[in-house]
C-alpha cells in the first residue's frame, strides 16, 4: 500500500518525548519526508536511540536533554536548536504519560469493600505530576517554540491527546482529566494562533502496546490481562493500533499543502473505540 506522501524539506519539527514508541516512530517517519528532526526527551540516551536510527537512513536529526516542566530547560533547548537547524517550523507535543500514584487498583468503588489503594488514599503529589506532565509539558513547550512561528507561513502544532479524553477510563482519573485539558487547549490554541497563521490540532490515540502500557495489557508469560480483554471487546476492530497507523493522520494534519483549513481538531484514531456504545 502506497504511503501518504508530503515534502517537509528543510523544515524543522521539534518533537516532545521523542524517545517513546509513539514519538520515536513519528519522528522517523517524517524524517523520511526530509524534515530536520530535533528530538526531546527527558531521557536524552533513548531520543539519541532513535537520532541515530534517523541518520543511519540519511535523514538529520538529533537529540536535546529537556525537561518539558521548566522553561528555562526548554528556553535553552530552542536557542540550541535556531543555531544548529533553525527556528521551529512544526511543534509535537507527545511528552506525558500516567504514574502509578495516581492509579487506583479497583474500577469501582463498593460499600463494604476495601481496595490497597482507593480514590480516597490516592497521592496528591502523583495526581499534580500526571497534570503536569501532560497539561504544563504542552502548555510550556507551546509557550517557547510557538513563540518562534508567529506570522511565518506553514507553522503547526500537533499535541498528543488520548481515548481518555473523549471517555475516561476506570483506573486512571489524572491521566483521563489531564488528556481532557490537552483536547480543550488544543481548541484554545487553535483560536488563539489563526490570526498569526498557526495551526493547532491533536490526534487521540485508542490502544496501542507502549513501553508505558504494556505491563497493564500483557502478564509477564505474555498473556492479555483482563483489561484487555474489555479493551479489545469494546473496540470494533479487535485488535491494537500498530504505532505506523498513526503517521498518515499526523503527515495530513501538520501539511500546509494538504490541511490549510483544517484547525482546532481532535482526531480519534482508535479502531472505532469512540464510536462504540457497547450494544
Amino acid at each position: 500500500m502506497a504511503k501518504f506522501k508530503i515534502d517537509l524539506t528543510d523544515k524543522v519539527v521539534v518533537i516532545t518525548g521523542a524517545g517513546g514508541v509513539i514519538c520515536g516512530g513519528i519522528a522517523e517517519e517524517l524524517a523520511g519526508s526530509g524534515a530536520k528532526i530535533a528530538l526531546l526527551d527527558l531521557n536524552e540516551s533513548a531520543a539519541d536511540a532513535v537520532a541515530q536510527s534517523i541518520i543511519a537512513k540519511g535523514g538529520r536529526a538529533k537529540a536535546y536533554k529537556a525537561n518539558v516542566l521548566d522553561k528555562n530547560s526548554l528556553i535553552g533547548v530552542r536557542d540550541e536548536i535556531s543555531r544548529e537547524f533553525g527556528s521551529c517550523d512544526i511543534l509535537i507535543n507527545g511528552a506525558g504519560g500516567n504514574n502509578p500514584k495516581a492509579t487506583t487498583s479497583n474500577e469501582y468503588c463498593k460499600a463494604g469493600e476495601v481496595y490497597d489503594k482507593d480514590f480516597f488514599s490516592l497521592d496528591e503529589s502523583g495526581v499534580s505530576f500526571v497534570f503536569d506532565l501532560n497539561f504544563l509539558g504542552t502548555f510550556l513547550p507551546t509557550q517557547v517554540f510557538a513563540k518562534d512561528m508567529v506570522g511565518r507561513k506553514g507553522c503547526s502544532i500537533l499535541n498528543i491527546s488520548s481515548m481518555n479524553a473523549f471517555t475516561p477510563l476506570t483506573k486512571i482519573p489524572a491521566y483521563s482529566g489531564a488528556k481532557a485539558a490537552v483536547s480543550n487547549f488544543t481548541q484554545w490554541l487553535a483560536v488563539h494562533f489563526a490570526p498569526a497563521g498557526i495551526r493547532v490540532n491533536a490526534i487521540a490515540p485508542g490502544f496501542f502496546v507502549t513501553n508505558q502500557n504494556r505491563s497493564l495489557l500483557f502478564n509477564e508469560d505474555k498473556t492479555p490481562t483482563p483489561r484487555t480483554g474489555k479493551i479489545l471487546s469494546a473496540t470494533p476492530m479487535n485488535r491494537f493500533g500498530e504505532v505506523e497507523e498513526l503517521y498518515g493522520a499526523v503527515k495530513l494534519l501538520i501539511s500546509e499543502d494538504n490541511a490549510a483549513f483544517i484547525t482546532g481538531v481532535v482526531l480519534p484514531i482508535d479502531g472505532g473505540f469512540s464510536a462504540y456504545s457497547g450494544v
